[in-house]
């Protein structure tokens, strides 16, 4: 057992049986590209598409327990916003899983472990891996503590909604000026970088928010603007 095994599932609270699961889940196409006839299997791909239909029903699950009262509707719409790409990749920022990440040398020099689609993926991969290891429960205990804390509060969920967007046609139809983006504060190891922003509006910052990749910190500071700028009273003629 490597190392690197025993911190990931350290990380993730569970101990795999078959350790073959874990490194398939962590093994990037570009990887075994360079390593033709490496003894570690195959890449995460048809684990991460397990992975997805895995979630979709722990989350189902999860929210028509925690919301007796809504409808379909609205249940399908934040188990949507749950498993978007930015949430997962927030939530596999969270859990450190892109330092295991085994990737070739061409995604590694491009920042591969920071890119959203590949930690989102290799998160349902690794969600795939509890399951074929033990089982359902498993799987279901990862997903409840990764996520129960963001569907509690379905209305400051900022990740796996398109904030940025939204401020933007706020802010055209109501005659303002667009929005500006400013780095403020970027602070953290390489691998574990925390980045702030605050939004402009005219001379007026609007909203200011953080996160683990420059996305994400502008998503957030543009939820903070949308927030305020639904507060503020309605000027009449």
């Amino acid at each position: 057992m490597s190392t690197n095994d025993q911190q990931i599932e350290l990380l993730l609270e569970y101990t795999f049986n078959d350790r073959t699961l874990l490194v398939q889940a962590l093994t990037h196409p570009s990887y075994l590209h360079e390593v033709s006839g490496s003894v570690r299997g195959e890449d995460y791909q048809r684990l991460e598409f397990l992975g997805d239909a895995v979630l979709g029903l722990l989350l189902a699950e999860m929210l028509y327990i925690q919301y007796p009262d809504w409808d379909e509707g609205a249940l399908s719409q934040l188990r949507s916003r749950l498993a978007g790409q930015d949430v997962l990749a927030d939530r596999a920022r969270m859990l450190g899983i892109g330092n295991f990440i085994l990737l070739g040398r061409g995604e590694e020099q491009t920042a591969g472990r920071e890119k959203d689609s590949i930690l989102a993926d290799v998160l349902e991969a690794l969600i795939a891996a509890i399951y074929r290891d033990t089982g359902l429960q498993a799987a279901s205990t990862l997903v409840v503590r990764l996520f129960k804390e963001l569907a509690a509060a379905p209305e400051r969920l900022v990740l796996g909604r398109d904030s940025k967007s939204e401020l933007q046609e706020y802010l055209s139809s109501h005659c303002c000026p667009l929005p500006e983006y400013r780095l403020i504060e970027e602070s953290g190891p390489p691998h574990d970088r925390l980045f702030v922003f605050q939004i402009m509006v005219g001379d007026t910052v609007a909203g200011v928010g953080q996160g683990k990749s420059k996305k994400i910190a502008q998503q957030a500071a543009a939820a903070e603007a949308l927030e305020t700028l639904h507060s503020l009273p309605r000027q009449t003629e």
